[in-house]
């Protein structure tokens, strides 16, 4: 093919046409979810609470995060190599991520009445309306990212120099997940242990004061930190790729060509995931799953098809198809993470029937249990990255081809994000339309249809996470290899004691990372439990349904203590890897970063599978079997679940933006080194 001028604007506005294309379905399906009936003031009483608890814990934790971001725009002022430029488009890639999380949050909480009362009219009605709700956050984050990347393109001289929209976005991601995790699961062990466990009451019983509080850290959690999240794998991964192929340009290989290609696959992948919204619905006799496992599939396959017709197009079939061959390693990998997701939590599987049978000897022995489904959980997904990452790098060439094929095998399994947040963001929609349900005191056939997707729910949780894990582990894989070709490391020699000690640094600050959150997240659910019990002990009548509890000061509690705790994990996360390599040199950095992804994909893929496992055994047995709810099986599976809730909604989701920040730290200071 070849490259003119005129051929690069043209493609530019392709790229525009198909970030705009995002953009639309996401008001399109924002105002579908508007125009449905919230149902009864019981219902929107509900919501209201939950909506405003929300939007006032975002709207002080962002108060947090941007206080930070100042100071870290007016550091890089100071930074040698980048200046006020840097700053901007760090303060532009902090804006763009705040920006989609909030809209896809102002979305979903408003989606979960309308949920709850379209149950009415049975699953499929209900699974379209939060479906569309969550569809709002993933084309919200795919449209920002897309647009602000290619703005930036036309803006900046070199890709380099847009590296600081994806710090901007990954210091927004940390501080979101960490907080918003430690937010949700604060709310939800205090509910669960005190109004489960010890006053014997149902999960979102109107009488538990920590009901509202645990609406809203699905909310804040799942919906606001997942989507910052997986905005910064999404952006960090396109600019990783789009920065190789500027070398292999300025070099004189491929040319233009392989600095826009990351672009165009990404907006494949928008068009791909835009064209797999109708095949979400359930289809008679077929668990709700199947629908949006089948979307992603779909969206997977159309992604496929185009990324080899634009290679073919760009650069001719000869090299065509060994760059296509790296986007599709990517994809099946995500494929592969995301089904092994599925088996692992799903209770339609072995494993989380199986952990749920093992409830019947105790709580001991259902999280012995729990935990080793979630090491072995681990096998297949690194395997899969492991194959991706050989066969991108053996498809297109050695060095910095070669490197340049791992950044596309990231590109190709993130092209579909738009598919996988929205999947990902149905879940917590569900999740409230069943505490909504509960609450208003509707009947058990309605709340049956809010548990079988709330059920669902927690299954694409576990596959976003998975996938989110996956994506991370393979954008820090080539954010470690952007680094290496920056600061002009040919390799790393483990017989130096300083390479061999950055390796071990880079395994301690994740066990670390995952300490001071889960510790985070014990202490300020100590406040609620305390808080819950105060509240059942001292309300006359809260028991009986004749008072109403204080949800005020629950929600109080888990917002101060989120705030107060996630500073200094944040922060760990950003001077931990300037003091290496200031200390050490460039090469304990880059064993740094080495060590950190090895470690940090384990123990990431181990919490979020593990944590997914428990809670699904722990619905199984809810559904009625081994004695169901108010049995000491139940009890126990309750115990193990509220052990596996900061597993897979605060560390383990929290390593996925660690490992990626630390990788982009690294890349902004490897012009030092260079």
């Amino acid at each position: 093919m070849q490259w003119t001028a005129k051929f690069g604007d043209d493609m530019l506005q392709i790229i525009a046409i198909a970030g705009l294309a995002a953009l639309a379905m996401a008001a399109i399906s924002a105002r579908l979810v508007l125009r449905e009936d919230p149902g009864s003031g019981r219902m929107r009483e509900i919501a209201d609470a939950i909506r405003e608890g929300a939007v006032a814990y975002l709207r002080r934790q962002y108060t947090t995060i941007w206080a930070i971001a100042l100071a870290i725009a007016a550091l890089l002022l100071l930074a040698p190599g980048w200046g006020w430029r840097a700053s901007v488009v760090f303060l532009g890639g902090a804006a763009s991520s705040t920006l989609a999380g909030f809209v896809g949050m102002y979305i979903a909480v408003r989606a979960n009445s309308r949920t709850a009362n379209a149950a009415r009219a049975g699953a499929d009605k209900a699974l379209k309306i939060a479906f569309r709700g969550g569809l709002v956050m993933g084309m919200s984050v795919v449209g920002v990212g897309l647009l602000g990347i290619l703005l930036l393109y036309r803006w900046l001289p070199e890709p380099t120099l847009i590296l600081p929209y994806c710090f901007g976005a990954s210091t927004v991601a940390l501080f979101a997940r960490v907080g918003g995790g430690i937010y949700t699961k604060t709310a939800d062990v205090g509910a669960d242990l005190v109004g489960k466990v010890e006053a014997g009451i149902p999960e979102d019983d109107p009488r538990n004061p920590a009901v509202i509080a645990d609406n809203v850290g699905d909310n804040v959690g799942d919906v606001a930190g997942m989507g910052a999240d997986l905005f910064e794998s999404y952006a960090a991964s396109i600019v990783a790729a789009m920065i190789v192929g500027y070398l292999l340009y300025d070099r004189g290989v491929y040319g233009l060509a392989a600095v826009l290609l990351p672009l165009i696959i990404a907006a494949v992948g928008i068009a791909a995931s835009i064209a797999s919204v109708p095949v979400v619905r359930i289809k008679r006799g077929k668990d709700p799953s199947y629908a949006l496992n089948t979307a992603s599939i779909v969206a997977c396959t159309i992604t496929a098809a185009g990324s080899f017709l634009v290679a073919w197009h760009l650069f001719g079939l000869s090299q065509g198809w060994r760059l296509f061959v790296a986007v599709l390693s990517g994809l099946l990998s995500g494929l592969a993470i995301g089904l092994t997701s599925d088996y692992f939590t799903n209770r339609i599987h072995r494993p989380a029937q199986f952990i749920a049978s093992s409830a019947r000897s105790g709580a001991a022995i259902d999280i012995l249990t729990g935990f080793s489904v979630g090491l072995l959980s681990t096998v297949l997904p690194i395997l899969s990255i492991a194959i991706a990452v050989t066969v991108a790098y053996l498809a297109t060439g050695a060095g910095t081809l070669g490197i340049y094929g791992i950044c596309l095998a990231g590109v190709g399994m993130l092209s579909v994000t738009g598919i996988i947040v929205s999947s990902d963001a149905y879940g917590p929609v569900a999740d409230n339309a069943g505490g909504i349900v509960e609450q208003c005191g509707l009947p058990k056939r309605i709340r049956s249809v809010t548990d079988t997707l709330d059920s669902v729910g927690n299954t694409t949780k576990a596959i976003c996470k998975g996938f989110a894990i996956g994506s991370a582990a393979l954008t820090a894989i080539a954010l470690f290899a952007t680094y290496s070709e920056v600061a002009g490391i040919r390799s790393l020699n483990l017989l130096e004691p300083k390479v061999v000690a950055g390796l071990f640094l880079g395994g301690g600050v994740v066990a670390l990372f995952c300490a001071l959150t889960i510790l985070a997240v014990g202490r300020n659910a100590f406040r609620m439990v305390e808080e819950v019990r105060r509240q059942f002990k001292s309300i006359p009548g809260l028991m009986e349904g004749k008072a109403k509890p204080d949800y005020a000061r629950c929600i109080d509690i888990a917002t101060r203590g989120a705030l107060r705790e996630l500073v200094v994990p944040g922060l760990s996360a950003l001077i931990i890897p300037i003091a290496v390599g200031l200390l050490l040199g460039k090469e304990a950095l880059g064993s740094f970063l080495a060590g950190s992804i090895g470690v940090g994909l384990v123990f990431a893929l181990l919490m979020a599978n593990a944590g997914g496992a428990w809670d699904n055994a722990k619905k199984y047995i809810e559904l009625g079997r081994f004695g169901g709810k108010g049995s000491p099986t139940h009890a126990a599976a309750v115990i193990g679940d509220t052990v596996g809730d900061p597993f897979k909604d605060t560390a383990g989701p929290s390593l996925n933006i660690l490992i990626k920040l630390m990788s982009i730290v690294s890349l902004i200071i490897a012009p030092l080194f260079a």
